[in-house]
């Protein structure tokens, strides 16, 4: 496992915890913010044991089928059949404890360190007042379509983006490489490249 760099981490978890924000974020009082932040961990370990529940219950589903191939396959093709499903249901336990080996640095990381969870915390609270100025950069990028309508996730991973380019200083060849990275865990197939290309259009236009 590749360890990664505190803001990256940060990042992680600011996104995070904007999947609790309520509805109305303006209501959210600064003191709030750091319990969002922990309720997100919170939220954050629960995944991770239902990841592991689930990728034991596909171990079981393989096994009972090798199982049944032995005892009940009435011919080879039947049994290669059921043996491809066996190896069907290992390789989805396969990737779900592939998917949950990077939470527990990132549950570790945000208890433990103070860099992560200050810039976590930062990135939340400076959305929360600055969302309409946010929301206005990313829906002059975007073409046809309204911000609110996007995905929750890509529309928070383009916020933190953002953020970071608009309010932080950060370059914006870094928040659009830290974007994609966070896209390619979380978002769908075509996320990283629509928030790619999304962010693109916001550089430009701030340079233009």
């Amino acid at each position: 496992m590749q360890d990664r760099k505190p803001r990256q981490i940060a990042r992680e978890l600011a996104l995070l915890s904007l999947s609790q924000l309520p509805v109305n974020p303006k209501k959210l009082t600064e003191d709030q913010i750091p319990k969002l932040v922990l309720a997100a961990v919170r939220t954050l370990r629960g995944e991770v044991h239902d990841s592991l529940e689930n990728a034991s219950g596909e171990l079981q589903r393989s096994n009972d089928r090798l199982l049944t191939s032995q005892t009940r396959a009435t011919d080879l093709n039947t049994a290669r059949t059921m043996l491809k499903e066996a190896i069907g249901y290992t390789q989805v336990a396969i990737n779900q404890l592939a998917a949950s080996l990077d939470f527990p640095e990132l549950i570790q990381l945000a208890n433990q360190d103070k860099e992560v969870r200050e810039y976590a915390i930062k990135i939340v609270k400076t959305l929360t007042t600055e969302r309409q100025f946010i929301d206005e950069k990313i829906a002059a990028a975007l073409v046809d379509w309204q911000v609110m309508r996007l995905a929750q996730i890509d529309r928070d991973i383009l916020r933190i983006a953002v953020v970071e380019m608009e309010c932080f200083d950060l370059p914006s060849r870094v928040a659009i490489n830290e974007a994609v990275v966070l896209a390619k865990r979380y978002s769908g197939d075509e996320g990283h490249r629509f928030i790619n290309g999304v962010l693109r259009k916001v550089t430009e236009q701030a340079e233009g």
